[in-house]
């Protein structure tokens, strides 16, 4: 892992480096280039299985209280199984409109670390087979990949069963 310039560390990299957690990131964008949000797109330009790349879903409960959930980038978050793992009645998907101002980060860019306020996070359970994980450095174009042991030494995450049993066609 070598070292890159300093503008080119996204936040999330600097707080993973102040915390003295190693990881790996990606840039998959080049200047001019138009930037890819879809995360089955993100993990084939990466060229790792899809399994393995997590997306960042940000909610908001019954009680006005938000939630974050990370899970694989072609699964469909279950918004039962979500609602049920943070103890609310009910959950339902942000405004993308709403995503700037709550967590600091626009769609496609969005981490579970380094979010304006840190909400409770739960990552899909299959996250803990895998030696590590990818997702975003917090800027479109930029990944970063560690273990999920090393994720929950960054920030307090939960694992568990959050994703439709049957994806949707």
């Amino acid at each position: 892992m070598g070292k890159k310039n300093e503008e080119e560390k996204t936040n999330v990299m600097r707080l993973l480096d102040q915390k003295k957690i190693s990881y790996r990131h990606y840039c998959y964008v080049k200047p001019g280039e138009e930037t890819v949000t879809n995360g089955a797109e993100v993990a084939r330009l990466l060229g790792q299985d899809p399994a393995r790349v997590f997306k960042t879903l940000v909610t908001a409960g019954k009680t006005k209280q938000h939630y974050v959930f990370m899970l694989p980038v072609e699964e469909e978050l279950d918004l039962k199984k979500a609602a049920k793992a943070v103890g609310e009645k009910s959950i339902e998907m942000i405004l993308q409109r709403e995503l700037l101002p709550l967590t600091g980060y626009i769609h496609g860019g969005c981490s579970p670390i380094g979010m304006k306020k840190q909400f409770p996070v739960t990552v899909h359970e299959t996250a803990e087979k895998y030696e590590t994980i990818i997702f975003s450095a917090g800027r479109v174009g930029y990944q970063v990949e560690l273990s999920p042991k090393d994720l929950a030494k960054a920030i307090p995450v939960q694992f568990t069963d959050i994703v439709k049993a049957e994806p949707s066609e």
